[in-house]
């Protein structure tokens, strides 16, 4: 917990205000027992109104007191809590955006959500509460114990018979409430992970019919979720009963032996009433026990999961020690590149090795799990090559400023993706601060303006969560043109004309072909393979030929097959 609240420190002034404040109202508070005994065995008992008058008036300025201090106090808690909830999630979401890919791989989506939300929530409660009552429970039973022996040091003894008990107990529940929370906080993910899922393939479901199958699997972990829930709130219910039970029969041995020593004259009727009432209030704290040891131990396990992102070890994509004025020649070369995913043995990609020059094009084919993809990701250094050396723009990528490399890579992923806002405002995406008429100058060159020009509003036109209300041909020329706006030396397309048809994409490759740029496009299917100035065939992994469409009809026997099984003419005119 201690790197999570660490982000408390700017507003240590006004914790200490607020903590100054909560000890006055406690100062308070444990002060106005020992007034009502004066008043009881000075004023009453002694048959002094003017006593009754005189500390009558001093209880009602202490109450005052408490309660202005408890106001501003709760200002000031909020006002920390919230300033601190607010910071903390924002450097929790920039570290994620630091993560490497490696490293963002090892968060499921849905826990990560839950770390931002939730979990953050829960610890901007405990530190409110920390101002407010968490440390004043405590402090209050301390404090009350401390004025019972100053009242009566032999009354108190019958008070605190039974604390070492209660203290191990509390001790062993603190404990056993956080390992319960932290269950619950782990079955959470899993139930955000399903309805992240269910909601993302929602038409998959409706199509095959399994909606009733996917209720039935969220039936089954909302149910886990119920039970490690009422399993760790049954841990804190036992809490309350039985310190009440503790406190009760101390308080019945106050009153018991407190009432020989009154009829024996070592003891005033007033100081039997005060220490009653520190027993009270030692009570009404211990019932706020069960409610603060709740709330921290699970705030204790969010603290931890949220320390898990903020100490991840090589969290990030390392970008502080490149160049970042380098020629931007577009040339793309790899020199006996290898590649395994962080945290296996297993080579994705082995001894891969080829050149590219500038404004040259290579089509990348192959079956899937190839290693298509995941040659392209080197290209930006979304990772890094396990051996061998990525060239772009003829410099190792590991010599790049990573912001200053990106920015000369146009990349089209295999899945569409948009963002909720506009068609311009997804467009500019591409490049900050464009013209409009830069927009619709790459919305030409994708071949989306006209249909972009048929909507009611034009580049206004609201675009839904992740494109929701656009077709799939939409979403990909959309996510082309937005590449195209920045003008890059390299453009990176990984499958990403497969929604169109023959017409469109046949018009989409002609304007491609004027671009001043490197083009490295995955693709399956010839036609397209065709336009470009050589072809890159993988299969599992490793290079199974690669020269223009002719040579590889001549040389490669899987290539034919490829080629033969989509259009047989072709083949025959060329073999």
């Amino acid at each position: 917990m201690k790197t999570v609240f660490s982000y408390a420190k700017p507003y240590k002034f006004l914790i200490a205000i607020a903590l100054s404040l909560m000890l006055l109202e406690l100062t308070v508070e444990l002060l106005q027992p020992l007034v009502i005994a004066k008043i009881i065995d000075d004023g009453i008992l002694a048959g002094d109104r003017n006593q009754i008058i005189e500390y009558g008036i001093i209880l009602m300025g202490l109450s005052a007191i408490a309660f202005l201090s408890g106001v501003v106090n709760s200002y000031f808690a909020s006002h920390v809590s919230q300033s601190f909830s607010f910071d903390l999630r924002k450097v929790v979401y920039a570290r994620i955006q630091s993560f490497s890919l490696a490293t963002f791989n090892r968060f499921p989506a849905s826990g990560l959500i839950t770390r931002l939300t939730s979990d953050v929530n829960l610890v901007q409660q405990v530190l409110f509460m920390s101002l407010r009552i968490m440390l004043r429970a405590p402090l209050l039973v301390i404090g009350s114990i401390a004025m019972a022996f100053v009242v009566n040091a032999q009354l108190a003894v019958y008070l605190v018979i039974v604390f070492p008990v209660l203290s191990v107990f509390l001790y062993v529940m603190v404990k056993k409430g956080v390992s319960h929370f932290s269950f619950v906080q782990q079955r959470l993910d899993q139930l955000n992970r399903m309805v992240q899922e269910n909601l993302q393939a929602v038409r998959l479901i409706k199509a095959y019919l399994r909606g009733k199958h996917e209720s039935n699997r969220f039936s089954g972990v909302a149910d886990s979720l119920k039970i490690d829930t009422v399993k760790a709130f049954r841990v804190m219910e036992i809490i309350l009963p039985i310190l009440l039970f503790g406190m009760n029969l101390s308080l019945l041995a106050v009153l018991w032996f407190g009432a020989f020593e009154i009829r024996q004259g070592s003891a005033e009727i007033g100081e039997l009433v005060a220490i009653v009432n520190y027993a009270m209030r030692m009570t009404g704290a211990f019932s706020m026990f069960s409610f603060i040891i709740m709330a921290f131990a699970r705030a204790k396990s969010s603290s931890e999961r949220i320390e898990e992102v903020l100490l991840a070890e090589d969290v990030r994509e390392k970008d502080e020690h490149g160049e970042d004025n380098m020629l931007h020649r577009g040339a793309v070369e790899f020199d006996g590149v290898s590649f395994a995913y962080p945290g296996t043995d297993r080579l994705v990609l082995k001894n891969i090795s080829f050149s590219l020059k500038a404004n040259e094009k290579l089509a990348i084919m192959g079956a899937t799990g190839s290693g298509k993809s995941t040659l392209l990701q080197l290209i930006p250094r979304f990772y890094d090559a396990t051996d061998g050396m990525v060239k772009v723009h003829g410099s190792d990528v590991q010599k790049w400023k990573l912001r200053t490399l990106r920015k000369t890579i146009g990349i089209v992923p295999q899945q569409s993706m948009l963002f909720t806002g506009t068609i311009s405002g997804n467009l500019s995406w591409g490049k900050e601060q464009s013209e409009q008429s830069e927009l619709a100058d790459a919305a030409v060159k994708a071949q989306i303006h006209d249909t972009v020009m048929r909507f009611p509003d034009g580049y206004n036109t609201r675009v839904g969560q992740k494109g929701v209300n656009l077709s799939g041909g939409q979403k990909q020329r959309l996510s082309i043109a937005r590449a195209l706006v920045r003008k890059p030396s390299v453009l990176i397309l990984d499958d990403s004309t497969s929604a169109l048809d023959v017409k469109t994409e046949a018009a989409l490759w002609q304007e491609l072909e004027r671009e001043n740029a490197t083009m490295l496009m995955v693709t399956q299917k010839i036609r397209t393979a065709m336009k470009a100035d050589r072809i890159l065939l993988l299969e599992d992994g490793e290079i199974s030929a690669y020269g223009t469409h002719e040579q590889l009809l001549k040389a490669s026997s899987l290539y034919r097959q490829i080629a033969f099984s989509q259009q047989e003419q072709e083949v025959d005119e060329y073999v």
